[in-house]
């Protein structure tokens, strides 16, 4: 029988009351699992489960004798000034979240975070950090979730994000950032799914809005509250933000530049009225294509396209490449080919909104449009295909079922009647049986039914040598032919006019 902690702790107080209270926690311990040494909460701390909480202690020390069996750690709100390398005396290899916020940590020494590989949750805001060093944050490779606003942030040196290709959701608001942390992007090691990014309330003039524009919009990029200069490529980004209903522009807008008609004139030109729907190229292979921005008849500053495979700037052209944008927006396409089929947007400077049915897209076709619409073909003839194989299907298992139906209820001649009379049922009349065996045996369902199939006989007739009808239904009584009748069973019919 297994002994529950407190049955064994009981009945060790009992068999030695020497033991104290130390010995009887050291014991539940060893029962749940945990290490010895590192069992014991620390002092001015609370411990509940793997939960260990130190918030609000006043602490400028961190203890030193940390359970490292903590799957959440919460330093929070003491004052801490910095964190070295050896803040604690092991690893902790279950820690998820670490939350110290609401301190004074001006000085995280590189490394720090190694003793918590697994961290889910990094929560060190509202503290007073200037520079984030290139290893930090090394070693935290399950980060998802950062938080860094509330800080003094004016400087993040390259290889801070080296690590962190798990991190989806970064908070940088709050900071003193004047340049756009470009090497979440371009890092090697850096974030892979990095889905909201929060850089309000910076001091950012300037945005890589070509970067921006190659994001997803499923995410979120909140660049609200910074003195950002409202030029031509800011406003292009803003109307391209706003004709695509996103959230963090939809939700803050007032809070952006270039609000209220108040942007630069960007272009002395601009056609009122959009396509309803985008327009579509076609070109062959190894052609070239010109195709016009949507809703510009004139130059303007920026001009960005795009593409399924990139974005295209007007300013920043690759003379060797093959998609190029000229300086009145048009997009050139050189030796087209197969794959630059796709759906391409024009983002400009229009300085309006656009209609609810009014589209910056455009459709490019490189080759014959059934052919750039094959997949699509592919898919409709596959679901036919399958719609007929369906009712082929159908039908072989009706048929099936119907030919299994026809074998077990198979017609069987009449047998004799019950009296070993030869007379037999005449007029080649057949009986359709419900078990073949019962015809073999003699025998009859007490409730089985009989349907008797009568078919003519012609015989030569002694009177006047003209042929008649001769019906002979021996034993098959009334119940076999009128299931309702009034006769009573065994009544047989003698004469023709009662068949009528």
């Amino acid at each position: 029988m297994r002994l529950t902690a407190s049955q064994l702790i009981g009945k060790t107080s009992v068999r030695d009351n020497s033991w104290n209270r130390a010995t009887a926690a050291l014991m539940l311990s060893l029962c749940l699992g945990f290490p010895p040494s590192v069992a014991m909460c620390p002092p001015n701390c609370l411990c509940a489960s793997d939960i260990i909480s130190c918030s609000g202690r006043n602490l400028s020390v961190l203890p030193s004798d940390l359970p490292s069996y903590a799957t959440r750690l919460d330093l929070s709100h003491n004052a801490l000034t910095a964190l070295p390398v050896d803040w604690t005396s092991g690893p902790f290899d279950r820690l998820g979240t670490l939350i110290l916020s609401r301190n004074s940590i001006s000085q995280i020494e590189g490394n720090a975070f190694t003793v918590a590989p697994y961290l889910i949750h990094l929560d060190i805001s509202s503290n007073q950090l200037t520079v984030l060093n290139s290893s930090i944050f090394s070693g935290l490779k399950e980060l998802k979730e950062l938080l860094l606003f509330g800080n003094q942030i004016s400087q993040i040196n390259p290889g801070v994000f080296s690590d962190l290709y798990s991190l989806q959701r970064l908070y940088l608001s709050g900071n003193r950032l004047h340049a756009f942390p470009l090497g979440l992007y371009w890092e090697p090691g850096g974030p892979r799914n990095l889905t909201f990014l929060d850089l309000s309330k910076n001091m950012l003039s300037k945005v890589p809005v070509q970067r921006l524009l190659s994001l997803p919009l499923q995410g979120g990029n909140y660049l609200q509250e910074n003195p950002l200069v409202c030029d031509c490529a800011l406003l292009a980004l803003l109307e391209y933000w706003m004709w695509r209903q996103y959230p963090p522009l939809i939700v803050f807008r007032g809070e952006y530049p270039c609000r209220d008609d108040s942007g630069p004139e960007c272009s002395q030109q601009v056609v009122s009225d959009m396509p309803v729907e985008a327009n579509t190229y076609q070109v062959d292979p190894g052609k070239w294509l010109s195709v016009p921005c949507p809703g510009l008849t004139s130059p303007t500053q920026d001009v960005f396209w795009v593409t399924p495979k990139t974005v295209l700037k007007s300013s920043t052209n690759d003379t060797s490449a093959r998609l190029i944008v000229s300086p009145n927006g048009t997009l050139e396409i050189q030796e087209a080919l197969m794959e630059d089929s796709g759906v391409y947007v024009c983002v400009a400077a229009r300085g309006r909104h656009f209609g609810p049915k009014e589209s910056p897209e455009v459709n490019v076709v490189v080759g014959n449009q059934s052919t750039a619409s094959t997949s699509g073909l592919t898919r409709r003839k596959g679901a036919e295909h399958f719609n007929t194989a369906f009712t082929t299907l159908a039908s072989c298992v009706v048929s099936i079922i119907l030919v299994l139906l026809y074998l077990y209820l198979t017609p069987c001649r009449c047998q004799e009647n019950r009296g070993g009379a030869s007379g037999g049922c005449g007029g080649r009349a057949f009986v359709l049986c419900a078990d073949p065996r019962e015809v073999e045996s003699g025998q009859r369902r007490s409730n089985g039914k009989r349907v008797a199939f009568l078919e003519p006989q012609l015989e030569d007739s002694d009177v006047d040598g003209l042929k008649t009808t001769a019906i002979h239904l021996g034993h098959v009584t009334t119940e076999g032919i009128l299931k309702n009748g009034s006769r009573t069973v065994g009544q047989t019919l003698t004469d023709p006019t009662q068949m009528a």
